[in-house]
């Protein structure tokens, strides 16, 4: 059994919302061609993207040529929206919410669906994360690593939080809208540089807050294998150390990791193993990143390659600890 947690889906119809409201700051799909487009964002080229982005069917021959069972679906985030008026990320998170869930019930044995809320409003997420787990049946939420600049610490996300632990949900942190753009518009820093940093900065903000220690049943799984923080926790430690002024939970960072996940995507075997060792292997996920160029081909490439890893753990990692993220019982037969 082979999960990928981390793809990416667009509904061919995002366009409608921009069209309905009259902003082009809202993502447009322009075909290039039958099997190729353009993400629009104010008249301007914001990613070109094949036709892997909105076809189920392209999804599943790369995946049988490939060899992943099961593509757990997400949002772009670009798509987030969290810069609009309430009342118009609402549609665009339902509009997505609604396709997502409408592809997994075209074919539930190869996907599963993750949903997306507009997060700027706290009452409306939580009401579309309550329709998105209770009538559509998906299977937890993507949300970004900050909401119009502000971290995920801040005080009017907390009822938010408290829902995602009640009702089990699973949260997906993906990076997006990445601290110091103004300084990486060279080289694609923002990608390879920005991103991860942004998603330590998320990491950290729900530790050092206290809200992991409030939600201690509150399940976070971090994209492209945490970005750095896995490697500054000690930092973080040795801050809570010295700062005791500073300190808003009882114990230091690193004792607050134990409901964190990490995806796969990093690349290297020996950063794989570093993962596992620090957090253990069940909390590390298969992901790929799919279909974008950033994306590990084929999906547990480099997860196979942790020779150190033992076959069960790899096999774990490649699906099985996904399954349980998910909330998803694992069938004896995918063991």
């Amino acid at each position: 059994m082979r999960v990928d947690f981390h793809t990416h889906i667009v509904p061919e119809n995002i366009t409608d919302i921009a069209e309905k409201f009259g902003n082009g700051h809202f993502p447009k799909l322009e075909k290039t061609c039958s099997c190729g487009a353009n993400i629009m964002i104010d008249g301007n080229v914001f990613r070109e993207v094949t036709d892997q982005v909105w076809s189920p069917e392209k999804r599943i021959q790369d995946m049988d040529a490939e060899g992943v069972d099961i593509q757990v679906l997400s949002p772009i985030p670009v798509t987030f929206s969290y810069w609009a008026a309430v009342d118009e990320a609402e549609e665009m998170s339902k509009l997505q919410n609604d396709f997502i869930a409408n592809t997994v019930n075209q074919s539930p044995d190869r996907f599963i669906g993750l949903g997306t809320v507009p997060l700027q409003n706290v009452k409306a997420s939580i009401e579309e994360m309550d329709r998105c787990i209770h009538e559509l049946g998906l299977k937890g939420i993507e949300i970004g690593t900050n909401i119009n600049g502000k971290n995920l610490d801040e005080p009017e996300f907390a009822s938010f939080y408290e829902a995602a632990e009640k009702w089990n949900v699973p949260l997906f942190i993906h990076p997006w809208e990445t601290l110091g753009r103004e300084r990486m518009p060279r080289h694609n820093f923002m990608y390879t540089v920005g991103m991860p940093s942004e998603t330590a900065l998320a990491a950290a903000s729900l530790i050092n807050s206290g809200i992991m220690e409030k939600h201690p049943n509150l399940k976070v799984c971090f994209a492209h294998g945490g970005g750095s923080f896995p490697y500054i926790l000690p930092r973080l430690d040795q801050g809570w150390n010295v700062w005791p002024s500073l300190r808003l939970t009882s114990k230091p960072p690193s004792h607050y990791t134990k409901n964190f996940y990490f995806d796969s995507l990093n690349y290297d075997p020996l950063n794989i193993q570093y993962l596992a060792d620090r957090f253990g292997y069940n909390r590390i996920v298969l992901g790929s990143d799919y279909p974008f160029l950033l994306r590990e081909v084929p999906p547990g490439k480099i997860v196979e390659g942790t020779n150190q890893l033992s076959k069960e753990k790899r096999e774990a990692i490649l699906g099985n600890n996904a399954l349980e993220l998910l909330n998803i019982e694992v069938k004896e037969e995918a063991k």
